[in-house]
């Protein structure tokens, strides 16, 4: 097993004790069992973290791109090389099916990797103004402050740290305290991969100290935050004093709209896979799906099927199977999610509360249906987990209507048999991803949300802009 720096923070190329006296209990959520004492971050450690990132930045905003290159180059064959122990961290952290892990999380970080040695082949840090005659200049924004979450954690490390050391930026990263295993790791991987001392730190601690005082502090150019809603508000508001850019990656309610033109089964068991896999808890997961009337009996049929055919198991053991969730405090959330929407009247089609069959501890959650109303408060609000709302439609401008009908706008889906109107369809749908037929997202492709899902893109070339400032040199 991989021994863990748990009690050190990654401050300045080495690892240090923190000076906090605070720990945060790691529980396996498969087995209830505490795992790891994790070291938490106060007030001192956050500023020497940031300390080192901002001495740092003066040297490595200078590096070049062929210097940069070389340490991407040498952290691929880095995580190749451990790909395995960070499959095995999620596992442990937060219930990660081993195959799932191994198959769609560990890949994220090797696939963004590459993308992001691509962009920095590419990308001109300098060229003319579309008329010529003034050179633009691309720099880095400065020192990052980097804030991720448990439901995908090397995903949205790499998402972050990537294209701040790409651009010549400095960062602190602060991970959830949930899924801090796998950022430890790949602290490892930064380490051995020979970026200079203090271009990358890494800090554990909760939103309320170590977050609230990385967003505030003011000495950090910009913060790049991906979370709930409710808590990416705080960060913004805790940027305001010294007007620091803000990327939001935030919550969702997507819709996923199915015509009656579409492959009803292969619809229906991409519309389940998508809800419910790694336990729902994915922020752009289509947890709302609007279902054309002439096919809504046949469809909620099959949807039934699907929920009770969604295995759920061990995530210690091989199979194409989900979790449990998170923590304790997660499972209590989507227990309370879907207590409410059977008092308010939503129809139980599939699930409902307590843990599945054969579990009397983890935090196993039953692959859950919801025949709804719009307006219900079970089709309102993200639960989470893996619960699927399920309601139908009749004209095309309806089913318009009830997706945009949200405060979020993160992604969506549309399944039809007419490329042509899905096409039609996903334009109109105010949301910053939109599967069609279950296609799914290459590493390079823009990811990020609209209205309160937040603001700013990841990944690839979109992802670097946002750590990139222009300047204008006219002579």
């Amino acid at each position: 097993m991989t021994q863990y720096k748990v009690d050190k923070f990654y401050i300045n190329g080495q690892w240090l004790t923190a000076t906090s006296t605070d720990t945060f209990s790691l529980v396996n959520p498969a087995t209830e069992e505490c795992i790891a004492d994790i070291a938490m971050a106060g007030i001192e450690d956050v500023d020497r973290a940031v300390s080192a990132a901002a001495e740092a930045f003066e040297s490595y905003s200078q590096t070049t791109v062929e210097q940069r290159l070389g340490w991407f180059e040498a952290l691929l064959e880095e995580y190749r090389r451990r790909a395995d122990e960070m499959t095995q961290a999620m596992v442990e952290e937060m219930g990660c099916p081993l195959s799932f892990a191994r198959e769609v999380q560990t890949p994220c970080g090797e696939g963004h990797i590459e993308v992001m040695i691509e962009t920095l082949r590419n990308f001109e840090f300098e060229h003319m103004s579309p008329r010529g005659g003034t050179l633009l200049v691309h720099e880095p924004v400065g020192v990052c402050g980097l804030i991720t979450p448990w439901n995908w954690p090397i995903n949205q490390v790499v998402a972050k740290v990537l294209p701040s050391l790409a651009s010549g930026c400095t960062c602190v990263l602060k991970p959830s305290e949930e899924s801090p295993l796998s950022a430890l790791l790949f602290a490892e991987m930064i380490d051995a991969a020979g970026f200079p001392a203090g271009a990358f730190n890494l800090i554990n601690g909760n939103g309320a100290v170590a977050g609230d005082r990385l967003s505030s502090h003011p000495d950090v150019d910009l913060v790049s935050f991906t979370g709930s809603t409710r808590a990416g508000k705080l960060v913004q508001a805790n940027a305001v004093d010294t007007v620091k850019r803000v990327v939001l990656e935030l919550g969702g309610k997507s819709p996923n709209i199915l015509f009656a033109d579409a492959d009803l089964a292969s619809a229906v068991a991409i519309s389940a896979n998508a809800c419910f896999s790694n336990s729902g808890q994915t922020c752009d997961a289509p947890t709302r799906l609007l279902v054309e009337r002439p096919v809504y009996e046949q469809v909620k049929a099959l949807l039934i099927a699907e929920a009770e055919a969604t295995h759920v198991g061990d995530p210690a053991v091989e199979g194409n199977h989900i979790g449990p969730v998170v923590n304790r405090a997660q499972f209590d959330r989507i227990q309370q999610k879907i207590r409410e929407g059977i008092d308010e009247g939503a129809t139980l089609l599939a699930g409902g509360l307590g843990r599945p069959e054969g579990f009397d501890k983890g935090f196993y959650i039953r692959p859950t249906v919801f025949e709804v109303s719009h307006e219900m408060t079970v089709n309102r609000e993200e639960i989470f987990g893996p619960v699927l709302c399920v309601m139908p439609f009749d004209t095309e401008e309806e089913a318009i209507k009830l997706a945009n009908d949200t405060v979020y706008g993160l992604g969506g889906a549309v399944q039809s048999g007419d490329l042509d109107r899905a096409r039609r369809v996903a334009r109109k749908i105010r949301a910053g991803n939109i599967s069609i037929n279950g296609a799914a997202y290459d590493y390079d492709v823009p990811f990020g949300g609209m209205k309160q899902s937040g603001n700013g893109r990841e990944n690839g070339v979109f992802g670097l802009h946002d750590f990139l400032d222009i300047k204008a040199i006219a002579v």
